[in-house]
């Protein structure tokens, strides 16, 4: 007798991609929030999925915070093209040159995405966002619901959250709230990894180990370019390394690495016991709190 019995992965596919069809069906304007990482470039291969061979039929959007490695933007342009799609770019920059928003002494941009990315949905309509956070990421991406309310202010409340019994997700909003959709919350970084290896995907050369030139601040390796130059008394080396998440450039730092090829980082990531942003992330690390606080304020 033929099993038919879905792999782990193959499940989740499954599961992410009715989600992402509910969406379609459910709200008038969605939207993709896209980076260039692993997590949103895994959920636009899930959407093209989703809708072959059809075109995906809602627009991506890139915040774009100015601070970006090169090589994410090159491989956001290869998606964009390859697909066909749509793309709308929310520009940080060009929100600080209005004055909507105002730069931050420690360099983050962070905080200041939130108010941008609020004015591009309301802007283009869009009542529904895609992002690509995992519950095995971070604290506050753990209490977060597949179907995210967020308030006419775009606020989220962990303590207000609609339940989700038998996967049956309720998108009624009134005017001016949105939903953010998380189709992979239960996929964990092993998942990604291994789904990507298995589906060949496109990603940056950053998340493969390669000689980089870095250096160490306080036990994170920081790649040395034009947003992290060498302050007065560092010094750098070169290191194997490469990138678990990937954020802006000078707040993300590498991990010490020899996994050169797809099949590397699985075996890599079957072993490591800190998550990913846990390792590399600099902007998570101002408090306990901090992506939790963030998200209230209607960050993604």
């Amino acid at each position: 007798m033929t099993s038919r019995v879905l792999s782990q992965l193959r499940s989740l596919e499954a599961e992410s991609i009715h989600i992402i069809r509910e969406v379609v069906a459910e709200m008038e304007r969605p939207v993709l929030l896209f980076s260039g990482g692993k997590d949103s470039i895994v959920m636009l291969h899930l959407a093209a999925k989703a809708f072959a061979p059809a075109r995906i039929p809602f627009p991506i959007m890139h915040v774009d915070t100015g601070l970006n490695f090169q090589t994410v933007l090159d491989c956001r342009d290869r998606w964009v093209d390859r697909l066909g799609i749509q793309l709308v770019v929310a520009s940080v920059q060009d929100a600080i040159d209005r004055g909507l928003v105002a730069e931050e002494p420690n360099g983050s941009r962070n905080r200041i995405q939130t108010p941008v990315l609020l004015e591009a949905m309301e802007k283009n309509g869009f009542d529904a966002a895609f992002g690509g956070g995992r519950r095995d990421e971070e604290k506050a991406r753990a209490k977060e619901r597949v179907f995210s309310f967020r308030d006419d202010f775009g606020q989220w409340d962990p303590k207000n959250q609609r339940p989700e019994i038998w996967s049956i997700y309720n998108g009624r909003v009134h005017q001016g709230e949105s939903i953010r959709v998380f189709p992979l919350s239960n996929w964990t970084e092993l998942d990604i990894w291994a789904y990507i290896a298995a589906e060949d995907i496109d990603i940056p050369d950053l998340y493969l180990a390669a000689e980089r030139e870095v250096v160490d601040r306080g036990g994170m390796l920081f790649a040395v370019n034009e947003f992290t130059p060498l302050k007065e008394g560092e010094t750098s080396e070169k290191r194997s390394v490469r990138y678990r998440t990937v954020g802006d450039a000078n707040l993300t730092a590498a991990v010490a690495s020899d996994a050169a090829t797809l099949h590397d980082i699985v075996e890599e990531i079957a072993a490591v016991r800190v998550t990913e942003r846990g390792a590399t992330r600099g902007d998570d690390k101002v408090s306990e709190a901090a992506m939790e606080d963030r998200k209230r304020e209607g960050y993604f």
